[in-house]
């Protein structure tokens, strides 16, 4: 697991592939893709996924697509949005990540 997970707020052509997804962070993000830091990047449609992760000795990319409905992905004036383990797991199983760590309404009792 990579020791962050960072978001690409803005849709990408998934056509891209390693060197178009690295040169995507290094100039739009002003981000280097080394470091065990992975960025995932999303279609404007939101139902596939690509993350790109550098291990130390080599990058990885990975594509993830949903048959049916759309990932979750933030809408934030940042280029790039962080994301716990906890979150991304939730992300990339289609759930709504961002209700899941939510606290309960103060209103509820149980």
């Amino acid at each position: 697991m990579p020791q962050r997970i960072w978001l690409a707020v803005e849709a990408v052509d998934m056509r891209l592939g390693l060197d178009g997804l690295s040169a995507r962070i290094q100039a739009s993000l002003g981000r280097s893709p080394r470091g065990g830091t992975a960025y995932a990047f999303t279609n404007r449609r939101r139902s596939r996924l690509k993350l790109l992760v550098w291990d130390g000795t080599g990058v990885w990319l990975s594509q993830r697509r949903l048959h049916r409905g759309t990932f979750t992905w933030p809408s934030a004036s940042d280029p790039v949005f962080a994301l716990t383990a906890a979150q991304w797991r939730w992300l990339i199983a289609g759930v709504h990540w961002q209700r899941r760590d939510a606290p309960a309404p103060a209103h509820w009792q149980v």
